[in-house]
């Protein structure tokens, strides 16, 4: 009987590795994938920061890849993608081309600079990540790409709460899995779908969160009360390109390259779900699937798996935030005094 952990490692041949920064508030995450993994992606935010993900859409040569990076450090971040392919390279693993082989190597990263003290995985970070990558027990929260992360940030960062990264799995009754790993760095609340409570808003003053509604509703980026005469005011929150949530979605299931790039499109629905707002202007939301191709789905099985794939998604988000722990001055959501908590409004 396979060993459910309730991770993206839970379908088999997938592994992951981590590499953290916790002075630097950043790190990148690795995902390997077994070979003959078909990938696919859905780029949703306005404001992203990746790498590779043309090869991934229908049409396109390549079929195959061989891992997927995720990290912070915003655009300098996709560097670690190089040391990934390095690692690959010296084992053989990649494309094949004559005698020389070229792994394909998908990446895409948050924005965490001047969380801490701006630094970004580079080429040897991703590289350790890759060393490390294992198919067992997946760390979670304040790790990896997500060590840096932060949510509700819409009221400035100085009433953030950490995110992180989190992961889940479902497994069909037909055997069938579908995973997800996902880095929560959202401008939005985020909230449980399965009960609707508020988990992350900007904080309040002592204790509980912001009417997140209410500021929406007045149509103006949120100024800090008795900020707007001060010369030395900061910007208004909520500046594009600093906000992303990204996710890995894995299956056993045999799927087409057009099938993995509209489970990616679907698989969206679980950011949506668990993230109020999302895919904004100020986002660079991504969505990437690997199907390892093992086993091969019944007929209707394949809208079960979108489904589950979203349900996946959504319980990533939530684990990211609930299990971060504090950093870098901000608090986790576990650390916020929990007074006037509960099922607010957001």
């Amino acid at each position: 009987m396979p060993v459910h952990r309730d991770a993206l490692t839970d379908v088999r041949g997938i592994r992951v590795g981590h590499w953290s920064d916790r002075r630097g508030a950043t790190g990148c995450t690795v995902i390997l994938c077994p070979p003959g993994s078909v990938g696919g992606v859905d780029v949703r935010g306005a404001a992203p920061g990746t790498r590779e993900t043309d090869l991934l859409r229908p049409g396109t040569f390549v079929e195959q890849i061989h891992a997927i990076v995720l990290g912070g450090g915003s655009a300098f971040g996709l560097e670690a993608a190089t040391g990934v392919m390095r690692y690959l390279a010296e084992r053989e693993i990649g494309f094949r081309m004559r005698d020389i082989v070229v792994p394909i190597v998908p990446a895409a990263i948050i924005f965490d600079l001047g969380i801490g003290l701006s630094r970004h995985p580079d080429a040897d970070a991703g590289y350790r990540a890759t060393a490390r990558a294992t198919g067992g027990a997946v760390a979670q929260g304040t790790v990896g790409a997500g060590t840096g992360a932060t949510v509700a940030k819409f009221a400035g960062r100085e009433r953030a709460l950490k995110g992180g990264v989190g992961t889940a799995s479902e497994r069909l009754d037909t055997g069938a899995i579908v995973a997800a790993i996902a880095v929560v760095n959202a401008v939005g609340t985020v909230r449980d779908p399965d009960n609707g409570e508020v988990i992350a808003a900007p904080r309040a003053d002592r204790a509980g969160f912001l009417d997140a509604t209410a500021i929406y509703r007045t149509g103006r980026p949120w100024v800090e009360p008795g900020a707007e005469t001060r010369r030395d005011a900061a910007a208004p929150a909520g500046a594009a390109g600093e906000h992303t949530t990204l996710a890995v979605v894995a299956t056993n299931a045999k799927l087409t390259k057009t099938e993995a790039n509209r489970l990616a499109t679907v698989a969206h629905d679980g950011l949506a779900r668990a993230i109020w707002p999302v895919h904004t202007s100020g986002d660079g939301d991504v969505v990437f699937t690997v199907a390892t191709g093992e086993y091969a789905l019944e007929a209707g099985g394949y809208s079960a798996l979108e489904a589950m794939a979203t349900r996946a998604v959504e319980r990533a988000i939530v684990r990211g935030v609930r299990l971060a722990t504090g950093l870098a001055g901000v608090p986790s959501v576990g650390e916020w005094p929990a007074r006037r908590r509960g099922r607010g409004r957001a």
